[in-house]
């Protein structure tokens, strides 16, 4: 029995992320999808605002949180995953690919000592394999195009796409990150709106076009109808055609290089160095070719 799924949204302004709590209203069980540690680049500080908001809905709900989900490394913030953890007691997921992104980017930083294993997480999730949400079922879509990686949760009548599919006015996700691929992402994008046309839809990101209001829910059959970089293209050689051409004018996303060295490694910051210190590192000239912006 596929039931009614309760979601709550928290938009985060900084990044343009969007990070849900999926409950299961019966049973007032319920899973976090990716959250988002804070982060100023400007700075170099850290905080746990966003995390903390969504512990004290959770606290005011009378949830108890299942688990901690993430549907791939992110490039464009930090994952709160290994925060929440330490503060619920939650098990953290990922898809199973991840051990691939994490030995593409363990060479991309010269990082002999990460464990390219996904130990990092709890549990990672194969394709097609099911779970729970309370009396929720869930399953798991490999979805990989915007990275090697990437997954969709079903949950109940609920799919949380993140970078697939953005609202029908802003199309698609880029696939230009190392290991992303246009095709496979047209591919991951049919799967999506193969489920029943009433599926509701939670992307992972909104950058408010023309200046509106921040959005993040729609139908497969919106997205079918609306989507402005699918709902005209009728081949996968269409859309990938427009898709490169789009991702050669796109810089890349300011923290990456930041990003991605917390995220393969499960949302840990850095140790402390000798000085009390965490230090971030990354390489130059490591993605060469992109723009500029």
């Amino acid at each position: 029995m596929n039931l009614k799924a309760e979601v709550t949204a928290f938009f985060d302004p900084r990044t343009f992320s969007v990070q849900y709590v999926v409950a299961d209203p019966a049973t007032k069980k319920c899973a976090i999808v990716d959250p988002v540690l804070d982060f100023d680049e400007k700075s170099g500080t850290t905080a746990t605002v966003n995390a903390d908001h969504i512990l004290d809905f959770i606290e005011e709900r009378g949830l108890a949180v299942e688990w901690i989900l993430d549907t791939h490394p992110h490039a464009d913030h930090f994952s709160a995953a290994r925060y929440l953890k330490s503060k619920t007691g939650a098990p953290t997921a990922i898809g199973e690919r991840v051990v691939d992104v994490q030995k593409l980017w363990k060479g991309i930083y010269n990082w002999p000592e990460l464990n390219a294993d996904g130990s990092q997480w709890d549990k990672l999730f194969a394709e097609g394999e099911t779970f729970s949400v309370g009396e929720l079922e869930g399953k798991v879509l490999f979805s990989p195009g915007h990275t090697l990686a990437s997954i969709t949760y079903v949950v109940g009548d609920t799919a949380f796409i993140h970078d697939t599919l953005f609202m029908p006015d802003s199309g698609t996700a880029r696939a230009d990150f190392p290991g992303g691929s246009a095709g496979r992402l047209w591919q991951s994008i049919q799967e999506i709106l193969s489920l029943p046309a009433e599926t509701r839809l939670f992307t992972g990101h909104d950058y408010q076009p023309g200046g509106r209001e921040p959005k993040w829910e729609s139908t497969v059959a919106e997205q079918k109808a609306g989507n402005s970089h699918i709902s005209k293209l009728l081949t996968e050689a269409e859309f990938v055609a427009v898709r490169e051409a789009r991702d050669r004018t796109l810089p890349m996303p300011k923290l990456i290089l930041h990003a991605l060295q917390i995220n393969i490694n499960g949302g840990r910051l850095p140790e402390p160095e000798a000085n009390g210190k965490r230090y971030l590192k990354f390489p130059l000239d490591a993605l060469q070719g992109a723009n500029w912006g």
